[in-house]
């Protein structure tokens, strides 16, 4: 199709009854095939009865929409006891009249197979049951008790037709459980997987003595719907199914930036720290402080008023508290207060897809700012590292999804890069940072660089990271004669140059004062001098006076006797004195 002539094609969805289950929405787009029979399969003990019960009651409880149930195996009492501990009040739904539990005995021995088998009671049962609540919602559990004593296929597939078709003229959403078959059928029959607009198929396996549940739709007609296997749990809140479908790279992302924690480390990522829904790998061999940092940083998100999700793999949630005491972390308070919760779990209590599915169901719940995990690491045990990674894929998908910021510890087994047992994680996350133990001079320190972090300028340079009573620090490496210095060397040598600057200093200052000394040793010589020369200066300036004074008195006397002979001069008479 030419891009200047693309058609517009409005498309029509098809009408959905949402479920109300934990994930089942999301999956199948929206619900189950509005006033059309869905089709639940699979062997015992994987929750085809749960399933359809917790839809049943959800409806009534959430969309009032009140609904049927019709067992064939357990009766009402028993159903209204199992779900008790889910937290579901059947009796009072029914006293209600939102729910109406019916069960039907089919004894298979009374059974006959003859041209006039039909399930015409079953209709009007179970037609009385949906009038006299005006029900929206149907379930029959399960459908092989029906047909056990059937082997006509004929038969069988005439009243599986007017079954399904009697559920569509009521206008009712069904749910119709059906027992896994045997090879490549879904039910016994093999027959109700065809006429079903729904398919849905529960699964229980066990792997390595771990147990997980999953559930795929495996057809669903006129919708649109996830094609994958996805992991569902069972606890005291009902079913959760895990809807990690997105294949597309389109998460909205922020260019905000939150703290780590450690101001030297916010410095060395540009001077603001990570970015927020970002993912943070802290990776290093055991004992190098990676538990710390996560600490740091679940109480700095706490320090904000914002909630902090915590999963510990291997340390309790006392043990982490008590052991961060002791670096002036206080993470008790925040526990009160709220914003701090701890989730801690053997990796082996559950299969990999139940740790996922419990962490997505923790933070629907919690709808935390940030979320830890300490270590991921440890998940190796439950599965190998290519499972993990694509545990981790979804995980990541998911957080960045809710623009949840999270930091993974993971333990490093050897020193050499490129072997360790976190290089499929760490091309995952956006930050990575490296704790190493660095080993000289009979001593053990730890140094910390930043291997990558996507999107921001951040510092090359290794430092020195350092644990002590009152926190943890990250100090500049410090460049000596022979090369870079941690731990006492460094000390040593700041020491060694204090020293040598104070010799130096006392040096310089006891060649100031002989200087001084001799300045004034010069002084005094020159004052002396200065003395002698104005007492000589003033000796020629007497005797030059006095010779002047000489030459005039002279000359004078000269002048007069010149006069005297020329006979110019005045002759003084006699009885006047002359003057002078």
């Amino acid at each position: 199709m030419s891009k200047k002539k693309q058609r517009d094609i409005s498309y029509t969805s098809l009408p959905k009854t949402a479920t109300g289950i934990n994930g089942l929405d999301e999956i199948t787009e929206g619900g189950l095939p509005k006033g059309r029979p869905t089709l639940v399969c699979g062997e015992a003990g994987c929750g085809k009865t749960l399933l359809s019960l917790e839809f049943v009651i959800r409806g009534a409880m959430e969309f009032n929409e009140p609904g049927v149930f019709m067992a064939f195996e357990e009766k009402a009492d028993e159903l209204a006891m199992n779900v008790t501990s889910l937290g579901f009040d059947l009796d009072k739904l029914q006293a209600d009249k939102k729910i109406r539990l019916d069960h039907v005995h089919i004894d298979r021995s009374e059974i006959e197979e003859t041209g006039e088998y039909d399930l015409e009671g079953l209709f009007i049962r179970l037609g009385y049951a949906i009038d006299s609540i005006g029900a929206k919602r149907v379930v029959l559990d399960t459908l092989e008790n029906l047909f056990s004593g059937l082997s006509n296929q004929t038969i069988l597939r005439a009243e599986l037709r007017r079954l399904f078709g009697f559920l569509k003229e009521k206008g009712v959403t069904a749910i119709i459980t059906g027992e896994r078959g045997e090879g490549s059928s879904l039910t016994r029959q093999g027959l109700e997987e065809y006429v079903s607009d729904c398919v849905i198929l529960l699964d229980h396996r066990v792997i390595n003595q771990i147990s997980t549940r999953r559930l795929r739709i495996v057809k669903y007609r006129g919708s649109q719907h996830g094609t994958n296997e996805y992991p569902f749990l069972i606890d005291e809140d009902g079913i959760s199914v895990l809807p990690v479908t997105s294949l597309k790279l389109e998460k909205d992302v922020s260019s905000a930036r939150i703290s780590s924690g450690l101001p030297a480390l916010d410095h060395m990522l540009g001077g603001k720290g990570f970015f927020k829904g970002s993912s943070v790998l802290v990776s290093g061999t055991a004992g190098t402080g990676k538990t710390s940092i996560a600490a740091y940083f679940a109480n700095e998100t706490c320090n904000r008023k914002n909630k902090c999700l915590y999963f510990a793999f291997e340390e309790s949630p006392k043990q982490i508290i008590r052991n961060m005491k002791s670096i002036n972390v206080d993470l008790q308070k925040h526990v009160d207060s709220g914003l701090l919760f701890f989730h801690a779990s053997r990796p082996t209590l559950y299969g990999l897809e139940m740790h996922l599915v419990a962490i997505y169901k923790l933070i629907k719940k919690l709808r935390p700012t940030a979320v830890v995990l300490d270590p991921i690491t440890n998940l190796i045990t439950v599965g190998s590292v290519s499972e993990v990674k694509s545990m981790l894929i979804r995980l990541i998908d998911f957080l960045q999804e809710e623009q949840i910021t999270v930091m993974f510890t993971a333990l490093t087994l050897n020193t050499v890069i490129s072997d360790q047992t976190d290089e499929g994680v760490s091309s995952l996350v956006d930050a990575w940072l490296l704790v190493r133990d660095i080993e000289s001079n009979g001593e053990r320190n730890r140094g910390m660089y930043i291997m990558k972090s996507r999107g921001m300028k951040h510092s090359n340079q290794v430092r020195e990271f350092i644990i002590t009573d009152n926190g943890l620090d990250l100090v500049d490496v410090y460049l000596g004669p022979d090369g870079v210095l941690i731990g006492s060397a460094r000390e040593a040598q700041k020491l060694k140059e204090k020293t040598g600057v104070a010799l130096r200093d006392f040096a310089v200052t006891r060649k100031d004062r002989e200087v001084m000394r001799k300045r004034m040793m010069l002084e005094a010589k020159i004052s002396s001098l200065q003395a002698e020369f104005e007492s000589a200066e003033e000796e020629l300036n007497k005797m030059y006076l006095e010779e002047e004074l000489k030459q005039n008195i002279l000359e004078k006397n000269r002048q007069e006797i010149t006069n005297i002979r020329r006979g110019t001069a005045d002759t003084p008479k006699e009885g006047v004195k002359k003057k002078k």
